[in-house]
């Protein structure tokens, strides 16, 4: 029997976005969502009709061209003429299962009522996304200001017959798949156009993608992290509680917390210490996970109203009366979230490098490059270049996007977010991050076997030990690429239960 997600007016979760997807649901609109839907819809007719008064983006131009009026035999024209004129993306493909996150957020931004679309219009976005008909988004054309544009309207040329899209398994003109499932093109009646178009789902949906991922791989930093600790036979000291307490970050205390749980049962880690402080990449996990964990946490926040929130212009209130326009298109609570969040993940990489660093540099015991008969061979002295070279590039994709801004429209959008220019950044940072903790685990995890016979806890030598079925210790010198690339597969099909929250 098949999942449904019946899509409503109920708070989306993080998680609930997550399921939906991990477990492959089928969307369904739930009666409120169409008594929603179908109530503004016959309201905003009905003021058409009897209203001879402009309204922006219903019977007038767009942007700077809100002042030109547009006679009502034209109004359906007008909306299919924004679709086709707006996608003017360029670049990389947005990955499908973004595309996807797309899909599901702008449906679930359109049930509220506020937003004047039809109800087959809204329908027909559930059969793209239940039918796996995929548009074709690109990269970059979003100023993540006046809604992500050109993304959006990539998203939404499918519906009017135009454009291109994924489908069993390859790439086809749209016409082309409607017709194979049966289905006419859209016609899209006054506002429904701007309605698609305003939004915010392009940042969104990489920004909840990312968010995703971001928890699973802050929690296989602390892991990692403990891993190379061990390795490095440094303290635990640095993990007790009342340190913690006294400056009682969340993360930090989490990050504190789990570290010490990790480490439960290792003989290592209780063996007497030469070293009276370990350097700061292993004494300070607390503090600089726990910071970046922090950070995640807001991010969720924001993007947990984000994405229960309406987000087009204008607004339409029917109890009210009333049809508003406004600025919930502006992505600025998005692009600053994005921008933090770019720069917690980077930072988790460049402390793990610093772990990388230190683990290869014949300290404590440990072999020069972590290898026997180091100059024959050169062991792990180069993955560490690789981890320093993705470092830095994080480092540069972190510099903040949300601080530019450029004048679009003629001066009407004198503001802008470049929040989607924040979404690929932060989500470009993340794939990083897997690949230089990728490197740290080969390195931590070939530190640990000149320990022997000492033993971890049983915790982490059941996981170095599942690592190493993808992953063999490097006796003498080889293609280490297999292997890192062995080891971000390796973090990326780890199953990890967290709460939506840290």
């Amino acid at each position: 029997m098949e999942s449904v997600h019946y899509l409503s007016t109920e708070t989306l979760s993080i998680d609930d976005v997550a399921a939906i997807i991990a477990e492959n649901k089928k969307l369904e609109l739930s009666q409120d969502a169409i008594v929603n839907i179908e109530k503004c819809r016959n309201y905003l007719d009905h003021k058409m009709q009897t209203q001879k008064e402009p309204i922006y983006g219903i019977n007038t131009g767009f942007g700077s061209l809100c002042n030109v009026k547009i006679s009502n035999e034209n109004l359906s024209l007008l909306q299919e003429n924004i679709v086709k004129s707006h996608a003017c993306g360029t670049g990389d493909l947005v990955p499908e299962e973004i595309v996807k996150v797309m899909l599901l957020l702008k449906i679930q931004s359109l049930i509220y009522g506020f937003s004047g679309v039809q109800l087959v219009t809204v329908q027909r976005l559930v059969d793209f996304y239940n039918h796996e008909v995929i548009p074709v988004v690109y990269q970059q054309g979003s100023l993540g200001a006046s809604g992500d544009l050109a993304p959006l309207a990539h998203l939404s040329l499918p519906l009017i017959g135009e454009g291109e899209v994924f489908y069993d398994g390859y790439r086809q003109p749209a016409d082309k798949v409607l017709e194979k499932l049966g289905l006419e093109p859209i016609k899209l009646a006054s506002k429904e156009g701007l309605a698609l178009l305003n939004g915010t789902q392009f940042m969104s949906a990489y920004g909840v993608s990312i968010l995703i991922k971001a928890r699973k791989i802050a929690y296989l930093a602390d892991l990692i992290g403990t891993i190379s600790l061990e390795a490095f036979d440094g303290r635990k000291d640095p993990f007790n509680e009342m340190i913690h307490l006294i400056r009682p970050h969340k993360g930090q205390v989490v990050t504190a917390s789990r570290i010490l749980d990790f480490l439960d049962g290792s003989e290592l880690i209780e063996q007497p210490k030469e070293n009276v402080q370990d350097p700061y990449s292993f004494r300070c996990m607390p503090q600089v996970h726990g910071a970046s964990k922090d950070a995640i946490d807001y991010a969720l926040k924001v993007f947990k109203t984000e994405i229960n929130s309406v987000t087009d212009n204008p607004n339409v209130f029917v109890g009210d009366d009333q049809v508003l326009s406004g600025g919930n298109f502006h992505g600025q609570p998005l692009a600053l979230a994005l921008d933090f969040l770019g720069i917690a993940l980077a930072e988790l990489g460049s402390i793990s490098e610093r772990r990388t660093y230190q683990l290869i540099s014949g300290l404590r015991g440990l072999p020069a490059f972590l290898v026997n008969n180091p100059g024959l061979n050169s062991g792990f002295m180069i993955p560490q270049y690789t981890a320093a070279s993705i470092v830095s590039q994080n480092k540069q994709l972190a510099t903040p996007a949300s601080v530019d801004s450029i004048v679009s429209s003629n001066g009407q959008e004198d503001h802008v977010s470049m929040g989607a220019n924040a979404a690929t950044k932060c989500y470009k940072i993340l794939e990083n991050l897997v690949r230089i903790l990728a490197i740290e685990l080969m390195n931590a995890s070939q530190a640990l076997e000149f320990r022997r016979p000492l033993q971890s806890s049983e915790f982490i030598e059941s996981f170095v030990k599942l690592f190493r079925t993808d992953v063999p210790l490097v006796e003498n010198d080889r293609v280490l690429h297999y292997d890192i690339e062995k080891a971000i597969h390796f973090l990326h099909a780890m199953d990890v239960d967290l709460d939506e929250s840290f």
